[in-house]
């Protein structure tokens, strides 16, 4: 296992994968389909893996699926940098980081708490809480209802010797310039915008040089070529594959509400890989929306 300071490079050093999560049709957890997927992942050379994160529905995952997912991903890729999602209340998201740890995680992604708005101080006091319970790497995703200024993150770093990361969902520009000016190499700073590829050259800008990529799940291909353009400065490229490829999957994502984790699904599915559904209140592609999914994925053969 990575230590805090070791993820945190680690994390630095190239593109993350954010694997979905299969079911059953029994709705349980199909852990032969996972682990078929992430076999065929690790094919294509990555930074680490965040398991059960927004793309893996966490939201619609138990505390103990949270774990059990750690777990079949640390047997399949044992040397892989493991990150795992972890959210909700104070006390949930500190019990979670527990049995994530437990599973074998090197660090989590401390995703927003839902549903009810908190003032700063309430968010500030929540991250701080979850960091100082568990000695593995802490990643804050800045999104929704948990946003957080860069003041608030000066102090936590200072608090948390175990937050190594900040991840940024909001676009907000110039929030983002000021943390990364200000903690400079002592975190990790990951695009985490809805297919961040449409946005990493604006974020270029602001010094966050890295992303996850749910793309990856189902065109590792496409995703990395567009990494290592990006990586490389060569917006020609970048700006190619917005045109072929992320625009084009952009505008079927943005049909309904969810798209952006069912869209993923899809893909994987059509790339032979038995997904079963997302969770409720999430909903599918239709048949029209796949037939669109796989002839993008066509297109980029």
């Amino acid at each position: 296992m990575y230590s805090a300071i070791e993820l945190r490079d680690v994390i630095k050093s190239g593109l993350l994968s954010f694997p979905v999560t299969p079911f059953t049709p029994e709705n349980t957890i199909n852990e032969a389909s996972f682990c078929k997927h992430l076999e065929w992942l690790a094919e294509y050379e990555v930074a680490g893996l965040i398991v059960a994160g927004g793309t893996g529905e966490l939201f619609s995952l138990t505390p103990l699926e949270v774990a059990q997912i750690v777990r079949l991903t640390r047997t399949q890729q044992p040397h892989s940098a493991i990150i795992a999602g972890c959210g909700y209340g104070t006390k949930m998201a500190i019990e979670m980081a527990a049995e994530i740890k437990q599973a074998g995680a090197d660090g989590i992604l401390l995703l927003p708490h839902y549903l009810i708005a908190a003032a700063p101080e309430g968010i500030e006091a929540h991250i701080r809480a979850v960091c100082q319970s568990t000695d593995l790497a802490v990643i804050v995703y800045n999104r929704g209802l948990s946003m957080i200024t860069d003041k608030m993150l000066l102090r936590l770093c200072e608090d948390c010797p175990n937050l190594i990361g900040f991840k940024d969902g909001t676009g907000n520009i110039e929030m983002v310039k000021k943390i990364t000016l200000q903690n400079g190499s002592r975190l990790a700073y990951i695009g985490g915008m809805p297919t961040h590829e449409l946005f990493a050259q604006a974020y270029r800008g602001t010094g966050v040089d890295t992303y996850s990529s749910a793309v990856f799940n189902f065109v590792p291909e496409t995703a990395l070529k567009f990494y290592h353009a990006f990586m490389a400065g060569d917006d020609r490229v970048c700006d190619q594959l917005l045109q072929s490829f992320y625009y084009p999957f952009a505008k079927i994502r943005d049909r309904k509400k969810g798209y952006a984790v069912s869209a993923i699904k899809c893909g994987v599915g059509l790339r032979g890989f038995n997904t079963g559904p997302v969770r409720p209140p999430l909903t599918d592609l239709s048949h029209e929306e796949a037939a669109m999914m796989q002839d993008l994925i066509d297109s980029q053969s």
